[in-house]
């Protein structure tokens, strides 16, 4: 499927409450009213809430990509995810009988270029001695809450997956995604010039 093939959005905001959810319930993107605990809002709710997240992480790298200019990629790529997420976030918030064809979804080449970003990132890289603990830069920790986000988000997805509700293309986005975090952690201590913190399970007292 080409990008060009998603339908754009339709839609016109000219009040944003409506106070018809204020009995608990909501609806889902093909019309079907759930309880605001549903596991479907549950899961689409939480990949909002790691786009947030990620917004505020590429902020940071714009900010500091004044200083280190290599952050602009981060910046660029971090973007277009965001964009890849509401793709996401309309797939897990439409009962999957109901996809539409032209509806936004992740498709197959949006895992494949996060493999081919890692790859190309990782052989920068200096092999890892130990795990590392977030921290090292703002930006550094700011990825890996968004890494952690991301795996509650994937677990979310994973639950309607296993029950038949949902297809495992977000799945497998998620977790792609979660991996690419890590990494896109690691290249900016590299980029900025910060040293990695290492865990060390006997750290002097």
């Amino acid at each position: 499927m080409a990008e060009t093939t998603f339908r754009e959005p339709a839609i016109a905001l000219d009040r944003i409450y409506t106070r018809g959810g204020d009995a608990g319930r909501t609806m889902l993107v093909n019309g079907r009213r759930v309880r605001k605990d549903d596991p479907r809002v549950e899961a689409y709710g939480t990949v909002d809430e790691l786009n947030a997240c990620i917004g505020r992480a590429r902020e940071l790298a714009v900010r500091d990509s004044g200083k280190w200019s290599r952050l602009a990629a981060l910046c660029a790529a971090l973007l277009r995810v965001q964009h890849e997420l509401f793709n996401l976030g309309s797939e897990v918030a439409t009962d999957p009988e109901h996809l539409g064809e032209r509806q936004p979804r992740i498709l197959d080449s949006h895992v494949r270029c996060l493999e081919d970003e890692m790859d190309g990132l990782t052989a920068q890289l200096a092999p890892l001695q130990s795990f590392v603990l977030p921290g090292g830069s703002l930006l550094n920790a700011e990825l890996h809450v968004c890494r952690t986000v991301c795996r509650r988000a994937e677990r979310r997805v994973t639950a309607l997956t296993e029950g038949g509700a949902a297809p495992g293309m977000p799945g497998r986005y998620l977790n792609r995604l979660s991996d690419a975090l890590f990494v896109w952690g690691r290249w900016v201590c590299q980029c900025t010039g910060q040293a990695e913190t290492l865990w060390r399970p006997n750290p002097a007292a």
